[in-house]
């Protein structure tokens, strides 16, 4: 990661305790996001289309890996997984609007929309692991 996106990161951390790169979600993020992070040199508008790319194809994963793991387990199982899918994607918009904070700037949006990210990517990854070892 760049000298900017980690004064990024950063400035995430010291505006509030904001979502910032988590290991697990750094790992399982696709190749361009740190490339097209490190391109955006710390501007907000710029990091925030990164984050909304990554964020669809991390959505799209995790949609494609809810749909394997759902097809992989007993009938008992599948109707316990949608249940907490729903409540998973509740607690995810509702934590993620939290750190939309009108009163933190800029910041704020980036925060909130990297914590989307960071929530998607590592649940996409949570749904694949729950998935029978076959």
């Amino acid at each position: 990661m760049s000298i900017p996106s980690r004064i990024a990161v950063a400035l995430l951390l010291v505006a509030g305790g904001s979502y910032a790169w988590s290991a697990s979600a750094a790992d399982d993020a696709s190749a361009g996001f740190s490339r097209c992070m490190d391109a955006g040199g710390g501007v907000t508008a710029r990091m925030l289309d990164c984050i909304g790319t990554e964020t669809r194809l991390q959505d799209a994963r995790l949609n494609a890996e809810y749909r394997r793991t759902l097809a992989a387990v007993s009938p008992g199982q599948q109707t316990r997984l949608r249940a907490a899918q729903r409540v998973w994607i509740q607690y995810r918009d509702a934590n993620c609007r939290f750190r939309a904070d009108p009163d933190g700037g800029t910041l704020a949006s980036v925060a909130a929309a990297e914590c989307v990210r960071t929530m998607t990517t590592e649940r996409a990854s949570e749904l694949a692991q729950l998935r029978p070892q076959t």
